[in-house]
């Protein structure tokens, strides 16, 4: 009895500690993400431009509305391709069946399909380099203060 009680406890410490481990790590991974993954942080889309639903029962404002990810069918269901949207900010495209933002989409980047590479965001559909651009410091528009360098994504960083 005393045996099994203790297989059982040290099972239980290895689960315990593999789940702190795993939630540790996706901290420092959305941590991480916040420094050089895409930029969309957006749940919705506002369209500059309310969309045009013929036969639609639904309301201007929700026809307004595009949720971020939205499925899209370029042969029937184009509500994305094209769409200026948040106040000119975004551009939607239908890129694998889905409303992505090729102005800041690091996966789509200008055009549907066009991968950033590792460091690089996806800032007014340039890939750039935001480790080191002064212009675009560890974020998109980013500015550091005349003179002082970007490294590592941080102004000033020497």
């Amino acid at each position: 009895m005393g045996n099994k009680i203790l297989k059982l406890t040290i099972i239980l410490s290895i689960l315990i500690s593999l789940s702190l481990f795993v939630s540790s790590n996706d901290n420092d991974d959305k941590n991480h993400h916040d420094i050089v993954e895409d930029e969309d942080e957006d749940e919705f889309y506002i369209v500059d431009t309310p969309l045009q639903h013929h036969g639609s029962s639904r309301s201007r404002f929700l026809a307004s509305i595009i949720k971020k990810g939205t499925r899209c069918n370029l042969e029937s269901n184009n509500i994305c391709n094209g769409v200026r949207a948040n106040k000119g900010k975004d551009l939607l495209f239908c890129c694998k069946k889905h409303c992505r933002n090729v102005l800041s989409d690091k996966n789509n980047c200008n055009v549907c399909g066009h991968k950033c590479k590792q460091g690089e965001r996806c800032c007014n559909g340039v890939c750039t380099n935001v480790l080191s651009n002064v212009r675009n410091c560890g974020n998109c528009n980013k500015k550091c203060s005349s003179g002082e360098p970007c490294g590592n994504g941080f102004c000033g960083y020497a």
